[in-house]
């Protein structure tokens, strides 16, 4: 059995002293730009995706510039587009979600995937990433696509909890998980108290490698309404005598938006991940808006984080990074790897 780590008091930094802290990379274009084991380097191989999930090909367009894309102001078509990079890419045979579900982006999905494997392999040493399934992952807010858990287990062979405050997002991952062979590697929970982010969905006996999470962007549906409304203006596709959908990836209330946005998810995840100090080696969330990574660092110096990283990532024109924190220092880090080796 894996020795106990000190409690979480042990594991603080002295006051005073501050973490540190990597600063977002310079950006890149899109194939420089995704993680060296990302699996969607280059252009899509429109060909091999359509020999796989042959309803792809009522989707493929020409754009501008005479390449094969799909049409991604179709939310039908991103769906399809989805599917068929699932499976030819992560063997996912069967995947779908409930009309207005939030549909992922995969590539930037897979990315912070890989950034957090990263953080496990600088700490694990000579050993490289850990991979198999003596690594336990939580997902906060896992939502109907389960995109992560899939990705992750496929990749790295983890096992992963996914939670989630919308019964009906629970089951259609549910579904997912089972449609694939997966409950081994896939727990789902849900999350009875919407204003709680771990408290509720860790037990007693939980000890999470890493938790990750993709959080609500807006404070409110206008002004998520308006973010998407830019987006169309500045991609020059906002064109009056065509019906654009409201949000083209769809999404739910609370996979977009929620009281204080972003920045508010934050520091409420923030705060509470320090009374979860003891059972989780790196707690992380995606942070969206640049401007939001400086508060978030100054929440983590007032609860006292130990280790804290800002991770870049890219894609195409699309610029995103992820923050991740830890309470335990580089050799509390260590012991926990040494720790899972031997069990």
């Amino acid at each position: 059995m894996r020795a106990p780590l000190p409690g979480a008091p042990a594991m603080s930094r002295p006051r005073g002293r501050t973490p540190r802290a990597t600063p977002p990379a310079a950006p890149a274009s899109r194939e420089a730009a995704l993680h060296p084991r990302n699996r969607h380097q280059g252009r899509y191989d429109f060909p091999a995706l359509i020999a796989g999930s042959p309803e792809l090909a009522a989707y493929v367009i020409l754009n501008p510039y005479g390449k094969r894309s799909i049409d991604f102001a179709d939310p039908q078509a991103v769906k399809v587009f989805n599917r068929a990079l699932l499976r030819h890419y992560y063997g996912i045979r069967h995947w779908d979600i409930p009309p207005g579900y939030l549909c992922p982006p995969i590539p930037g999905r897979a990315d912070y995937l890989h950034g957090l494997a990263d953080l496990l392999g600088e700490d694990a040493g000579a050993t490289g990433i850990p991979r198999g399934p003596g690594v336990r992952v939580l997902d906060i807010g896992v939502g109907a696509n389960c995109i992560y858990p899939l990705i992750g287990h496929c990749d790295y062979g983890w096992r992963f909890v996914g939670a989630d405050i919308d019964p009906q997002a629970l089951d259609a991952a549910r579904a997912l998980v089972a449609a694939n062979g997966l409950g081994d590697a896939i727990a789902l929970r849900r999350q009875a108290r919407p204003e709680r982010l771990f408290d509720g969905v860790l037990e007693a006996g939980d000890r999470f490698d890493l938790t990750l999470c993709n959080p609500p962007f807006h404070a409110s549906l206008d002004e998520a309404t308006r973010g998407s409304q830019r987006k169309w203006r500045n991609l020059g596709k906002l064109d009056p005598s065509r019906r654009l959908p409201v949000l083209n990836f769809g999404g739910q209330g609370a996979e977009l938006w929620c009281e204080g946005g972003e920045a508010g998810f934050l520091q409420r995840m923030v705060a509470e991940s320090r009374a979860f100090a003891g059972q989780v080696l790196w707690f992380s969330s995606l942070v969206s808006k640049a401007a939001n990574v400086a508060g978030m660092q100054a929440h983590l110096r007032r609860v006292d984080a130990c280790e804290v990283r800002t991770v870049a990532m890219a894609q195409g024109q699309k610029q995103s990074r992820f923050i991740a924190w830890s309470f335990h220092d580089a050799t509390a880090r260590a012991a926990w790897h040494a720790g899972r080796t031997a069990d």
